[in-house]
């Protein structure tokens, strides 16, 4: 968890650097105005502003897919350089065209930072405190905004202030970033995973969570590269099959099923729901989409609602509240395999004895390193015999022995983050030449909110034995075809050794056919609309030109008594604008993973509504100088520090989310670059609007945007607080399948 932490920190320091970028642009420009006599020429004004969002779009079309091609730390190492070599050349800047040069080479920077670093944070955190994490870049770019200001507002208390060492002063920290780039930053296990690095990928996720055990997730990851697939939800009831048994309806068993997780050689025994006993919410509430055509409502909101609404609250921690036991007997699985010593560096040097799909084994890559262990008997004895009453007291024995976090708390070997726990299910049938063929299927599970009533306890214990009751839970299962498998399996038993990374995935670089793919679609659409009605929102038109837009509201006479010139004035108030800013992202960072995305969405967009208009009205009313400057300077307070507790961080952190692994660079790219032109429309046409329809035009037009930003988060913004990445991506291909019937 730590390391999970760290590495946040040090890879926002490139939005610290975008933050101290835009804010000294912001105070340098008033300066670089008057030199280059450029009061009668917005346009050039404009474009020196806007030049480095010029070159952040730029870089940003190709970003995605190099950082799916090379790695994301490569990307983050080259934007600390492309912002010290950006500082460098603005200290020089002897005219107009070097100084747009300049601020290109930074743009640059600043495109990879922004682009890349919520990707990257999203791929080594834990999905418990994901949201909490990618709201760092917010909370690191405003402290770079404020640190900025202070340096800008002394400066401009000097006789004659120097805007190349204004803007000059960026090389300084970045040399900093350039650092922790280096040395201190691993690379994506997610990114090493679709390369089929997986010693190098466990390892990263060994230090990144602080523990051995991390079986489940590295199989998660492999998980995420499947592609395509029937998904469908389904029901279980799930525990020890001695407490399935239904003294009604003994027929039933035949209904039953074994669920196999990430350590081989134990299994549970799940029985599917039928429609008249469920209570769950998640399914019903799928099958009642079909009966939601007319609502304006997407599915896939309510979908994703069903999770959060139902499902119990579990508080951040690493530990799976999700069958306590269940994870428990893989934990001791785990730990009978190390009692062998076997590792993927033992394995390598007998790895005769696996098989996989590429066939022969390279050590160089680690394709063949298999997810499971090497325990295999009692698997295939499940296959043929039903688990007796004595197995399965052993595995109530073993579920006392639990690894420990760095908090003492016990992690489930299953768990993947949020409740949720993977698992497979080897279904068989005949064929029509009558033998057996059969197939693994992946499946994600969730605790729902209400466990099932106990059928029964163990009656009778081994001599020795302390008597231990057991309790079996209903769950929802999101089903679908794994990436993990091995076509040596087709008609046999399931092997565990046999799973291995999906060797034909490994090294393939992003297809632009995947992009057509319903999900895949279907997020796109939120990606991009949601960045579209960021950006139009005004936002960073009002960032990079806050000093003038407190000039032209009078925002000087609040501070005349101090002898403080108008820009000064400016300069300050827009630097104090920006520390108040920090507390809010602060609480915005307690409620990211507890309200949610959504949630803190739809409860902040109608402040900024209600402070635009405030804005609009104080400068349509004459209420005199100073209240005039009172209620411009209140407005602009209260639309910075609400904006950055929702509509800041969280379009950033959505895209960041909801692209599956093997095309997530590709499609970040696309928004980013939507993103970025819809940013240089924004600053570019500003000083020309402040100069046409003035402040209450401008942000009139700002209220209506956010309006309709309303609308579309309450229409068409799913919820994905705490849910594993992969997870994200098969609900996006559940509900787009919904939304496509309903259509």
């Amino acid at each position: 968890m730590r390391g999970a932490v760290f590495v946040a920190i040090a890879a926002a320091i490139g939005n610290f650097l975008q933050g101290w970028d835009n804010a000294t642009i912001a105070g340098a420009v008033l300066y670089i105005k008057r030199e280059f006599d450029l009061d009668s020429e917005p346009t050039m004004e404009g474009l020196i502003v806007a030049m480095s969002l010029i070159g952040a779009t730029v870089i940003t079309t190709i970003s995605g897919p190099i950082s799916d091609w090379l790695g994301r730390r490569p990307m983050l190492i080259m934007s600390s350089v492309l912002y010290f070599v950006g500082g460098l050349v603005m200290l020089w800047s002897p005219n107009v065209y070097i100084l747009l040069l300049a601020r290109l080479l930074d743009g640059f920077g600043i495109g990879l930072a922004v682009t890349l670093c919520p990707v990257y944070i999203s791929e080594t955190a834990p999905p418990e405190i994901r949201g909490l994490l990618n709201t760092l870049p917010q909370f690191t770019g405003s402290i770079g905004m404020f640190l900025s200001y202070c340096m800008v507002f002394g400066m401009s208390l000097m006789a004659s202030p120097n805007w190349r060492l204004m803007l000059g002063v960026l090389s300084i920290p970045s040399l900093f970033y350039f650092v922790l780039t280096i040395f201190f930053l691993p690379e994506s296990p997610r990114w090493l995973v679709s390369k089929g690095k997986m010693l190098e990928a466990k390892l990263v996720l060994q230090r990144l969570r602080g523990r051995e055990d991390v079986a489940g997730e590295m199989a998660l990851l492999v998980e995420g590269l499947g592609v395509g697939g029937e998904k469908s939800l389904e029901e279980y009831i799930i525990g020890p099959d001695n407490e399935l048994v239904d003294d009604q309806d003994p027929s039933a068993d035949k209904d039953q099923i074994k669920l196999y997780g990430p350590e081989a050689g134990l299994s549970w025994v799940a029985r599917p729901v039928t429609a008249g006993q469920s209570t769950l919410g998640l399914v019903s509430r799928y099958g009642s989409m079909e009966n939601r055509a007319s609502s304006f409502m997407d599915p896939m909101v309510t979908l994703f609602g069903s999770v959060h609404e139902k499902f119990p609250d579990h508080g951040g921690s690493m530990r799976s509240m999700l069958f306590p036991n269940f994870g428990s007997m893989f934990n001791a699985a785990e730990q009978n395999v190390k009692n062998e010593n076997w590792d993927e560096e033992s394995l390598q040097r007998d790895g005769d004895d696996y098989v996989s799909d590429a066939g022969g084994h390279d050590s160089d890559d680690n394709l063949q390193s298999p997810l499971l262990s090497r325990q295999t008997t009692s698997m295939e004895k499940d296959m043929a015999v039903p688990a007796s009453h004595d197995n399965i007291l052993s595995m109530r024995r073993h579920s006392s022995l639990l690894q420990g976090n760095n908090n003492g708390e016990p992690v489930s070997s299953m768990g993947i983050g949020g409740g949720w726990q993977l698992a497979w299910q080897w279904s068989e049938r005949d064929g029509q030449d009558g033998k057996k063929e059969g197939g693994f299927k992946r499946i994600y599970l969730h605790e729902e909110g209400v466990s099932a009533s106990r059928r029964g306890s163990i009656a009778s214990l081994p001599e020795g034995d302390i008597p231990v009751e057991s309790e079996y839970f209903q769950a929802a299962a999101l089903v679908s075809q794994p990436a993990l498998y091995s076509k040596d399996l087709i008609g046999q038993h399931p092997v565990g050794p046999a799973m291995v990374h999906p060797s034909e995935e490994a090294g393939r670089g992003p297809r632009w056919k995947d992009l057509l793919e319903p999900g895949v679609k279907h997020a796109l659409l939120v990606g991009i609309g949601i960045q579209i009605l960021q950006q139009f929102s005004g936002i960073n038109g009002v960032l990079y030109y806050t000093p003038q837009i407190l000039e032209q509201a009078g925002v000087g006479v609040l501070l005349t008594n101090l002898g403080i010139s108008s820009d000064s004035s400016s300069l300050l108030i827009s630097g104090l604008t920006t520390l108040l800013m920090l507390p809010c992202i602060g609480v915005a960072m307690r409620l990211m993973d507890i309200s949610g995305r959504r949630t803190l969405l739809l409860n902040t967009i109608p402040v900024l509504v209600v402070a635009l208009i405030i804005l609009v009205i104080g400068n349509l009313v004459s209420f005199g100088t100073i209240v005039h400057a009172v209620i411009s300077t209140g407005s602009v307070i209260i639309y910075f520090c609400v904006f950055v507790m929702g509509f800041g961080p969280i379009p950033n952190i959505l895209c960041a989310e909801i692209f599956p692994t093997r095309i997530r660079g590709l499609c970040i790219a696309i928004c980013a670059l939507v993103f970025w032109i819809c940013d240089i429309i924004v600053t570019y046409t500003l000083p020309v609007m402040l100069d046409t329809i003035g402040l209450a035009g401008v942000f009139g037009i700002y209220a209506v945007v956010c309006c309709i930003s309303w609308v579309f988060v309450y229409l068409k913004v799913p919820e994905t607080k705490g849910m594993p990445l992969e997870v994200i991506s098969e609900f996006f291909a559940v509900g787009a399948k919904q939304s496509g019937k309903n259509n």
